[in-house]
């Protein structure tokens, strides 16, 4: 940290006024201390100047450490700074909440193919240009749903857009005013202190511009774009009755003079959006999320407050001089710090810690590092990882030793007894040729069979589900200390081949596993058939108006379509019931 003294500055310097008032807290303390002398009670005024020591090493010693450390303080207060920082630069953007009119006068066509796809298309523009903005969704008829909570994830918005239709709503209408209502309640529960709504439609009542000046004094603007044409188009209503549905764009305009936004028709472009206002999510009230760096003066104070508090700790109590330097010292002067042993850790901790790293050492293949971790373990299954490590390196006779060391701390451990006797045969063994090691990783059935012997388990950490390292085909594999060792499985009889097993063998014996399992599945295809072909004379035994009733079924099932927007509907029929039981 370099200083320069030329940018020195204070960004507080009103905090410098108060060095103004030193002087007159230093005679303050004087006068204190003199009233306070015991002998002024009993000695003449006169006789004091020759009876009293003046000015003692200790007193001027806490006069000057308190005016050390009262200048400290004010320096720190008033913001020292001398270099500049990269900082995020922020902006503001404000949440939209967009309240979709989805009543029947939405199939009108005079918005070609119809008024509904268009309002879907526009609002799919909407959340592409509000990407990373929150935005919430609103669908009313007769009455307001929530599709989607404020997110700044659109892609769950998008969802939805090719489910929304009347069909999804419980009862039809054309309440805006409760569209508005309950866009401003999401808000509310938002804590949005400022907000957009956007309300799609072709018409407002007089309750709807209501509902729109009551969201204004909430603090929200409501705009309104108009869908569809003054020539409007006949569509059919929820009770079966053709209307005419026209754009009523006066009553929009009221209703965004009332709600403090903006009105425009639905265009094909993006022109309509940006004279809302609600293409662009910046805003001067709203949340703030970072959008890129800048530079700000760094306020350097808080390295003064170093020295004032080893001024306070000096204060303090007597000897504590001489504690802080031994805490400086210790770190420095402790053979513990250079060892890397990390004083917070229990034993256990810190023996579980050697052995994840012996693990780690083993997966990677570093049986020497693995075996520096494990020693020192002296648990059953420390003793059992040791004897894994060194069977890797070939030291068969330390591996036994180790494996029984192990036994010792818990007898007749399967794992330890396992590995124990492969370890014995492999040092017994004389060294053999690449097809003998093959045929002996595929003996046995235990846990470290080779992944070629049939019915075969492997000793996988997977399996297991601990942290230990998986060991290679035939070989005994570290497990974790406090697992239980694994139950139901014969233990291996698998021994660790001396050199790495031969290539072409492990194939064959990969390829061999393939083949069983082929013609095990095959053999399971075969017997489902089987059963299917003596199920058929019970089909065929079902008489004809049973059969006749059947493939009616099947034929109407095959008529029923697929719904959209199923998941919409229900949600908002389970919500329409809720508030009809609470009157609402």
């Amino acid at each position: 940290m370099s200083l320069d003294w030329q940018a020195l500055h204070f960004l507080r310097p009103h905090w410098l006024w108060s060095l103004a008032a030193l002087p007159v807290l230093a005679w303050a303390w004087r006068a204190q201390r003199q009233r306070r002398s015991a002998w002024r009670g009993h000695v003449d005024a006169h006789l004091l100047p020759h009876l009293l020591v003046r000015g003692g090493a200790e007193a001027r010693m806490g006069l000057a450490a308190a005016v050390i450390a009262y200048v400290l303080a004010v320096l720190a207060l008033a913001g020292p700074s001398w270099r500049q920082a990269e900082q995020p630069l922020w902006q503001v953007t404000r949440p939209l909440v967009v309240v979709l009119d989805l009543s029947s006068r939405t199939t009108a066509s005079d918005l070609p193919p119809s008024r509904l796809l268009q309002a879907r298309a526009k609002l799919a523009q909407v959340l592409e240009a509000r990407a990373g903005s929150p935005v919430a969704l609103v669908a009313y008829a007769e009455d307001a749903f929530t599709v989607t909570p404020l997110t700044d994830d659109t892609a769950n918005i998008r969802v939805f857009l090719d489910d929304l239709a009347p069909d999804i709503m419980p009862v039809d209408g054309q309440r805006t005013d409760r569209g508005i209502a309950w866009a401003a309640q999401l808000l509310t529960q938002a804590d949005a202190r400022g907000g957009d709504i956007l309300v799609l439609t072709d018409r407002a009542d007089a309750a709807a511009v209501t509902a729109a000046a009551k969201a204004r004094t909430q603090g929200y603007a409501v705009s309104a774009l108009g869908v569809g044409t003054a020539a409007g188009a006949a569509y059919r209503g929820g009770d079966g009755v053709i209307a005419r549905a026209s754009l009523d764009a006066a009553s929009l305009r009221g209703l965004a003079v009332a709600g403090g936004g903006r009105y425009h028709a639905l265009t094909g472009d993006n022109g309509d959006l940006a004279s809302l206002g609600v293409s662009s999510p910046q805003s001067t009230t709203g949340s703030a999320t970072s959008t890129g760096g800048g530079k700000a003066w760094r306020d350097e104070g808080y390295w003064l407050l170093i020295p004032l508090m080893v001024l306070a700790l000096l204060g303090f109590r007597r000897g504590a001089a001489l504690v802080l330097v031994g805490a400086l010292w210790l770190p420095m002067a402790s053979p513990a710090s250079a060892a890397g042993i990390d004083w917070w850790q229990r034993a256990d901790q810190a023996e579980h810690a050697r052995v994840v790293r012996g693990a780690d050492a083993y997966r990677q293949g570093d049986f020497a590092a693995a075996e520096e971790a494990f020693t020192g373990v002296n648990t059953a299954d420390g003793w059992y990882n040791l004897g894994n490590a060194l069977a890797k390196q070939q030291r068969y006779d330390d591996a036994i030793a180790a494996y029984d060391r192990a036994l010792r701390a818990r007898p007749g451990m399967p794992d330890a007894v396992a590995n124990r006797a492969a370890v014995d045969a492999a040092r017994k063994r004389p060294p053999s040729s690449g097809g003998g090691q093959g045929k002996a990783g595929q003996q046995g059935d235990g846990k470290n069979a080779s992944s070629g012997s049939q019915g075969g388990q492997k000793s996988d950490p997977g399996d297991q589900k601990n942290a230990s390292p998986s060991p290679a085909d035939g070989e005994p594999a570290p497990r974790d200390p406090g697992k239980a060792p694994s139950q139901g499985k014969p233990p291996s009889t698998g021994t660790p081949s001396p050199a790495t097993p031969d290539a072409a063998a492990q194939s064959a014996a990969d390829a061999a596993q393939r083949e069983r399992m082929r013609e095990a599945m095959a053999r399971g295809n075969e017997q489902r058939a089987g059963n299917e072909t003596q199920g058929k004379p019970a089909v065929q035994a079902e008489t004809a108006e049973q059969r006749e009733r059947r493939q009616a079924v099947e034929a109407w099932l095959k008529r029923v379509p697929d719904e959209p927007g199923s998941l919409l509907k229900a949600k908002f029929q389970l919500e329409q019931e809720r508030r009809q039981r609470e009157g609402r």
